[in-house]
């Protein structure tokens, strides 16, 4: 391997693993109330989506960081990430799809979200953020307790 392709392998393994924390963050963020940490995790334009109606979105830090403040204290979303995986586009740009299981309230009742992101991340000033991310939610049910 020449010098040139193994700094080029080097650098994937470093954008990855930069990539492959950033859902941790983001779900430490929302463990810990950490708003700013939150939508500092996004691009200035970062989004968030979803294909359910009963979520909220928001587009842009402060919207991201108003959308999820509003929820910590009413839902006490506990997020847990799992089977990231990660398609790297370029040196400044990748996509990625990680499965996510959330346990939260409703209606003061506990309930089992299962699903996944299907994220666009944006290399921004050396570091790795979210473009967007868009939830699917596959199964969201009450806990029996």
């Amino acid at each position: 391997m020449s010098a040139q392709n193994t700094e080029a392998a080097v650098q994937a393994v470093i954008d990855r693993e930069a990539i492959r924390n950033l859902p941790l963050r983001y779900c430490h963020c929302v463990w810990q109330k950490d708003l700013d940490g939150y939508a500092n995790l996004f691009t200035e334009d970062g989004s968030f989506g979803t294909n359910d109606p009963s979520l909220p979105k928001a587009q842009g830090r402060g919207a991201l960081r108003s959308m999820i403040s509003g929820q910590l204290d009413a839902s006490k979303p506990r997020p847990f990430i799992h089977n990231h995986v990660i398609e790297l586009q370029g040196p400044d740009k990748a996509k990625g799809t990680c499965y996510v299981e959330v346990r939260l309230l409703r209606d003061g009742k506990k309930h089992l979200m299962s699903g996944w992101y299907n994220d666009e991340y944006a290399k921004v000033g050396g570091e790795w953020k979210f473009k967007s991310r868009q939830i699917t939610v596959d199964s969201f049910a009450p806990v029996n307790e």
